[in-house]
């Protein structure tokens, strides 16, 4: 895959396309830039399949570039990189249909996302409205935390590891958690698995035995507890009331 990176830090740009190196994947970092106009340009010329871009740059700041290059009809994917104190900023970029939105410092696992994101390799296309888009004004932490469930709902996910991996102490981030998105994060990833279960039954092209494994659940009967004390009704129940639409 064609990458891009634009940052006017050289420090950034350079630990950026450091992390990039570092996978294992096929990714080609075709330019680099130090501001939004030269990478108009480039893109032009280039046409890198996905652009990673800081918000605030010199002459042209990332959100423009963004508009110019979407002006052109590109099917280019960004990546927006911001700092803490341009978080308010930077959210303006969903409505431009930004892939993934990173806040800095960047570790290894933003750019693992944000590259499944951008090649599709999430666990399939569903009709699930972005966390990014329902939860627009949380705190940046609890914004990656979001993301990091969204990206990884199947795979094991707890609060102490999680506040780990964001640098924070686990009693401050089930606080912040609770504070910004009104409901406990283990309440809320529980719900927001038994929400993609549902989806996946409707929506999805697997075996419904599959789907609590799917969505992070190592014991089928305890999904189907769950997914009762969650929505009211048994599997069993809910399909058959949405029968027309399997």
């Amino acid at each position: 895959m064609r990458l891009m990176i634009v940052e006017d830090e050289q420090r950034a740009r350079r630990g950026l396309k450091n992390i990039i190196l570092s996978l294992e994947q096929d990714h080609e970092i075709v330019a680099e830039a130090a501001n939004g106009q030269n990478a108009l340009e480039l893109i032009k010329a280039l046409k890198p399949e996905v652009v990673f871009t800081d918000i605030k740059m010199p002459y042209m700041d990332g959100l423009t570039l963004i508009k110019e290059v979407r002006s052109l009809g590109f099917d280019t994917k960004f990546v927006v990189i911001s700092a803490y104190e341009e978080f308010e900023y930077a959210r303006q970029s969903i409505s431009l249909g930004v892939t993934e939105y990173l806040v800095k410092p960047i570790i290894v696992e933003d750019v693992i996302g944000a590259l499944e994101a951008v090649t599709s390799k999430k666990k399939e296309h569903l009709p699930v409205q972005s966390l990014a888009e329902v939860y627009p004004d949380v705190h940046p932490v609890i914004l990656r935390a979001l993301k990091k469930i969204e990206n990884k709902y199947g795979e094991p996910l707890n609060l102490k590891d999680m506040a780990d991996e964001l640098g924070v102490s686990p009693e401050y981030f089930s606080s912040l958690f609770s504070k910004n998105v009104g409901e406990s994060f283990v309440r809320f990833l529980r719900n927001y698995r038994v929400k993609i279960a549902k989806t996946l039954y409707l929506h999805g092209n697997i075996q419904k035995e599959e789907v609590p494994y799917k969505v992070g659940f190592s014991d089928e009967k305890y999904f189907n507890r769950i997914f009762k004390e969650t929505t009211g009704m048994s599997v069993s129940q809910f399909l058959l009331e949405n029968k027309s639409n399997c």
